[in-house]
């Protein structure tokens, strides 16, 4: 294998990147010049491309940057710096995302919206996440919150605290969404006893549930869209 300090200065991602800029690079490039070094057996350019088309389950960056610490540390010539370096470079994607995305007020006009403001973040999340989000009469959001962390089930869900915190931030429309880490988002029957459960209790105090939506790799189920809300 190749090392990198052997090859002509047009192929070395740094140089490229110092003459050509960022954009210039492959998302192999880019990652090898954040991970720095390979191994004695793959120079750089060779590890970074096992991590994203290997590793990420042929999923690119986005399957890269879904995997855990955990799960990066089983990877050979991924010791914990590297595994960190990743994780905190999913972690500043995922930032950014919700940054961009609240630098103006968000109107949940449609269930393809709302996905689409979450997908990008829960997505990759490798354990199931109850999240709210409580709208006003327009539909913009006004705050959202983890609930619940785990399988989410009715028995674990408490309604009563949802309604305080809808309450409490002056909602009048809810939002429920959460994800399947399998990445299928169809629903299971607990899903859909969750609805029922919670769509009732916010009948009682005045508040509409405007949709379920569950977050996939990808793409999303909606208990609005498929009319069973």
């Amino acid at each position: 294998m190749e090392r990198i300090k052997e090859m002509p200065d047009d192929l070395r991602p740094y140089e490229r990147c110092i003459r050509l800029g960022a954009s210039s690079l492959t998302d192999i490039e880019l990652l090898a010049v954040l991970l720095r070094t390979g191994t004695r057996e793959q120079n750089v350019l060779a590890l970074a491309a096992h991590l994203l088309y290997e590793v990420g389950g042929g999923g690119g960056l986005s399957g890269l940057l879904g995997q855990t610490y955990e799960s990066l540390l089983t990877v050979k010539g991924i010791g914990k710096v590297k595994a960190v370096q990743i994780v905190c470079l999913a972690e500043l994607a995922n930032r950014l995302w919700r940054s961009k995305n609240q630098t103006v007020s968000v109107a949940f006009l449609s269930p393809e919206i709302a996905a689409s403001y979450y997908m990008q973040e829960m997505r990759r999340l490798n354990r199931e996440e109850l999240r709210l989000a409580f709208l006003d009469t327009r539909q913009c959001l006004i705050k959202d919150m983890t609930v619940s962390i785990g399988t989410v089930n009715a028995s674990l869900v408490s309604v009563r605290e949802i309604l305080i915190e809808a309450l409490r931030h002056k909602a009048v429309n809810l939002l429920m969404l959460h994800n399947h880490p399998s990445g299928n988002p169809s629903p299971s029957p607990e899903d859909r006893l969750v609805t029922r459960t919670v769509k009732s209790g916010c009948e009682c105090v005045g508040i509409r549930l405007n949709d379920h939506i569950i977050i996939g790799d990808n793409r999303y189920y909606s208990f609005k869209e498929q009319g069973a809300l």
